[in-house]
């Protein structure tokens, strides 16, 4: 583990922190502190606006738009998913828990009328409608999602006290009694945010009411319960709770959802992350990422200094020391090894979908504190090969787990009866792909990801055209629209990976200056319609060994991570997908022997993969060289239909140490 800059709850106590970090110090106030109105925020937000200066800031969804390429094909496979999906069995189950009549089909899997989860895709299909409707104008899916909060708004008031969900409210009384129940909170959170997305992007009031309602039932649940008895409560897996309320707050100015916020926070997990202990073994990763997001919310809100080490702290400590080359992380949904060691967490069920998701959420955050590329290349890692490839290119299905080990497959919901966690989290991502390719401050634009997309930036009178087909091209290129001469500053990330540097032409113009990996190119001038900036970036072929293991090596061609091809033997259509509505138990996986092993020389042989060479004529296709066997090796996420491997097995070359 890297040595790192400490701060731990006890330098906040014993005053080794200045009086300033002293106040602001988080507290979880007991029932009787509320009882007796001796409630003393700590840190007081001031009407839900941010106390931390942002250096960049995304622009809205609304102002991007993406052009033709991968990422607006897989967008539009999205909506023709969620398009497929009937309003009315969306909300069956809580029409039947609200004593409504209801005649529609009730749905499968996690939406089942017996399972204790059901409800929660409902919440993630209003977040992916609303960020659908932001992102494309598209007026049938705002409709739907309008039509369901008005459903969801029809039983809530059947209820009569702000309750709202697809089971009765006597799942609580489990909960509040330690008596087994699978994760009701969790729920909630899923049907709040979606909620108060359809308000945020979709402008719809009824939407807001219905949230409010819901956490003004939250806070009377919650209140009278102990602190002790609170954390006891918050074992069960809660989803983003505080991170809702915590919005919630920032939208209304309502401090009573920021103090039920609090409540939703484990100092027993963040605690060692504020005092830079790597804690994380055996935890269930997609429990706490949420509320690490949570927290980077908080610290947003408050200045807390205390939330921002619980922050950076957890994505140093996930992406450095608990990731694998995908950017992906988790193993049968937990980090069930010590820090720099994955070794044996080769499995089917490697990087579970939601992890990749919610590790992207939490990445701009710290990337709007910091403008700092790194987030960036760690976003784009994790978008290209953990995420764009999770969704089927035919039918919009999504994946559950990525398995990173030899001989498996990718394998998908059905269309009506599994609706999985990763399915909800599928259905908003594929929703929101232009939510970080651009951000800026008041005078300068940051372009982050190579992404096929125009962006509006109505303050300036300008508009940024990005034309690329990366990676299959080595680069981009920025177009200006402009309706007048207009000065400001265009920052290109020069990726980390972009090692070989690169050039730059303005009009056909090659510029002198460049930027070095890791950084912006940053060119400020006075813009005129139809300027052009061609960015070219050479990427190479080079590998990144399995933390814990460096003769587990993987290959990636700049970013992209790439796949050995192992073929389609044994493997029917009926595997691929969740025809049991159930867990299916995938297997058995198959490779041929030693298909994935390979000779390797020196160092510098398996730092360059020279085993691998490109297939002339055919873009983003490799092939081995010099083995036994010859294997073609496709992008990741271009997988589909076949068994693949990531991680080859190296053979150790003299003089190799470890």
């Amino acid at each position: 583990m890297k040595s790192r800059n400490r701060i731990s709850r006890r330098q906040f106590v014993s005053g080794a922190l200045s009086t300033a970090a002293m106040a602001c110090m988080p507290k979880i106030v007991s029932a009787a502190h509320r009882t007796a109105g001796a409630l003393q925020t700590t840190a007081r937000p001031r009407m839900g606006q941010n106390r931390i200066p942002m250096l960049v800031t995304p622009f809205p969804l609304e102002q991007v738009r993406l052009l033709d390429g991968p990422f607006l094909e897989a967008a539009r496979t999205n909506l023709e998913y969620l398009n497929s999906l009937p309003a009315d069995r969306l909300v069956h189950n809580f029409r039947v828990t609200a004593g409504l009549p209801s005649s529609a089909e009730p749905l499968g899997g996690w939406e089942d009328p017996k399972c204790e989860l059901r409800g929660h895709f409902t919440g993630h299909f209003l977040s992916a409608a609303a960020l659908t409707y932001a992102a494309t104008g598209d007026e049938a899916v705002k409709s739907k999602g309008d039509a369901i909060v008005a459903d969801l708004a029809q039983c809530q008031e059947k209820f009569g006290n702000g309750y709202l969900s697809a089971f009765p409210d006597d799942f609580f009384d489990r909960l509040r009694e330690g008596r087994g129940v699978w994760a009701p909170f969790y729920t909630l959170h899923k049907i709040m945010a979606g909620n108060l997305d359809m308000y945020t992007y979709c402008h719809n009031e009824q939407a807001l009411a219905v949230v409010e309602r819901m956490a003004r039932w939250i806070g009377h649940w919650t209140t009278g319960i102990s602190d002790a008895h609170m954390q006891r409560i918050l074992q069960t897996e809660y989803g983003g709770m505080n991170e809702v309320l915590f919005n919630l707050f920032a939208v209304t100015g309502n401090g009573g959802y920021f103090f039920t916020g609090q409540r939703f926070e484990k100092p027993a997990f963040f605690d060692p992350l504020a005092g830079h202990r790597d804690e994380l073994k055996g935890l269930h990763v997609n429990t706490h990422i949420p509320e690490v997001i949570g927290a980077a919310r908080r610290y947003e809100l408050t200045a807390e200094p205390y939330y921002h080490e619980v922050t950076k702290y957890f994505w140093d400590e996930v992406v450095e020391e608990r990731a694998y080359a995908t950017g992906g992380t988790s193993n049968e949904e937990r980090w069930l090894n010590d820090p720099g060691n994955l070794s044996t967490q080769l499995s089917v069920s490697s990087e579970e979908c939601c992890c990749g998701y919610n590790m992207l959420k939490l990445t701009r955050h710290l990337h709007q504190w910091t403008a700092d590329p790194r987030y960036m290349d760690y976003y784009e890692r994790t978008l290209f090969n953990s995420r764009l490839g999770t969704q089927h290119p035919e039918n919009g299905f999504k994946m559950y787990y990525l398995p990173l080990q030899t001989g498996y497959w990718k394998y998908f919901n059905s269309h009506f009866n599994s609706f999985w966690c990763c399915t909800g989290t599928g259905a908003e991502e594929f929703s929101k792909f232009g939510d970080s390719i651009y951000f800026h401050n008041e005078h300068e634009a940051f372009v982050n990801l190579f992404i096929a997309s125009e962006v509006r930036w109505p303050e300036k009178g300008l508009t940024i055209r990005q034309e690329t087909r990366f990676p299959e091209q080595e680069g981009t290129s920025l177009i200006i629209k402009a309706s007048a001469p207009v000065e400001a500053g265009i920052n290109v990330r020069i990726p980390i990976w972009a090692v070989d540097g690169g050039t730059v032409f303005l009009n056909g113009q090659a510029l002198q200056a460049f930027s070095s990996p890791g950084s912006y190119l940053k060119i400020n001038r006075t813009w005129a319609d139809g300027d052009r900036l061609e960015v070219k970036l050479p990427m190479r072929l080079h590998t990144e060994g399995l933390l814990g293991d460096p003769t587990q090596q993987a290959v990636l061609y700049g970013p992209i991570v790439l796949a050995g091809s192992l073929g389609q033997a044994g493997l029917t259509e009926e595997m691929q997908y969740d025809v049991t509505q159930g867990e299916t138990e995938l297997g058995p996986r198959g490779a041929p022997e030693g298909a994935m092993t390979v000779d390797v020389k020196s160092l510098a042989d398996i730092r360059s993969a020279t085993w691998v060479e490109p297939v002339e004529g055919r873009p983003l296709t490799f092939r081995t060289v010099g083995q036994s066997s010859a294997m073609n090796l496709i992008p990741l996420h271009r997988v589909f239909g076949e068994r693949y491997g990531v991680y080859w097995k190296v053979s150790r070359p003299n003089g190799w140490q470890g």
